[in-house]
């Protein structure tokens, strides 16, 4: 199987750590000869971070320019639109711009890769996951997001709400992008109730998440209970809408 690569890096302010991300990037694509480019997916950041990436002129790095802070899940549902219209790509990867989603777990997520509907998932919660720096009240907050999405939604996966993961096109073909609507962290929730609807194969892979250095989490209350209050809405429409809730995502 020929694997060709999108990788999208959603940014907003990330004028530091973008360049850093993106020199590991060019060492990895050197060493392990890997067929992959990146698209920035930039919100208009006001430290002129798509200005940055411009200047860098490199030949596998594009700029997706969006006129404001939209949301990740915007950001994300763009990228992948961007890459449909073009036929060459086979899979894509999404990753995080403030170095939490480690360059070196690459290799493993891409070896994970396999023919048809795949969504693989970089995960914390498995034996050989693990977090840097991240104090215990965030660890017990997203294991606990988890398996309330997981029981909630009768998806057997153990990071729901991890951003580090490959969709295959084929994958993204099958479903409704256009039809979806959460915006912050709940979109990752969304996407993996999607891909499960549609009958992908679902592989796990454990990471090694590391807490931004650089910059401020985006991460807010708001977006908690977006995601709280959105999950518990899937939850209740797939036990009284089973049928109806498929058809809203899948093709």
């Amino acid at each position: 199987m020929t694997i060709k690569i999108a990788l999208l890096i959603p940014t907003y302010n990330e004028a530091v750590s973008i360049v850093e991300l993106l020199d590991k990037l060019a060492e990895f694509r050197a060493s392990k000869s890997s067929n992959f480019d990146v698209i920035v997916i930039d919100d208009n950041s006001p430290d002129g971070t798509a200005n940055i990436v411009d200047k860098l002129d490199l030949s596998w790095v594009s700029i997706l320019r969006r006129p404001g802070k939209g949301g990740l899940g915007a950001a994300y549902r763009a990228g992948f639109l961007q890459v449909l219209a073009d036929s060459s790509y086979t899979h894509v990867i999404t990753m995080d711009a403030d170095g939490s989603h480690r360059v070196v777990d690459l290799e493993k997520m891409i070896a994970a890769i396999e023919p048809g509907k795949l969504i693989v998932l970089g995960t914390r919660w498995i034996p050989g996951g693990s977090v840097v720096n991240w104090p215990k009240r965030r660890q017990y907050l997203s294991r606990a997001g988890t398996a309330y999405a997981k029981l909630a939604l009768g998806i057997p996966l153990n990071d729901l709400t991890g951003g580090f993961r490959v969709y295959s096109v084929d994958l993204l073909k099958a479903l409704k992008l256009s039809d979806m609507q959460a915006t912050g962290y709940c979109y990752q929730i969304e996407m993996a109730l999607a891909a499960h609807l549609a009958g992908a194969k679902e592989i796990e892979v454990p990471i090694t998440f590391v807490e931004r250095i650089n910059g401020v989490s985006k991460m807010s209350q708001a977006i908690v209970i977006e995601a709280l209050l959105q999950t518990t809405r899937w939850g209740i429409s797939r036990i009284l809408r089973p049928n109806a809730d498929k058809l809203h995502y899948v093709k």
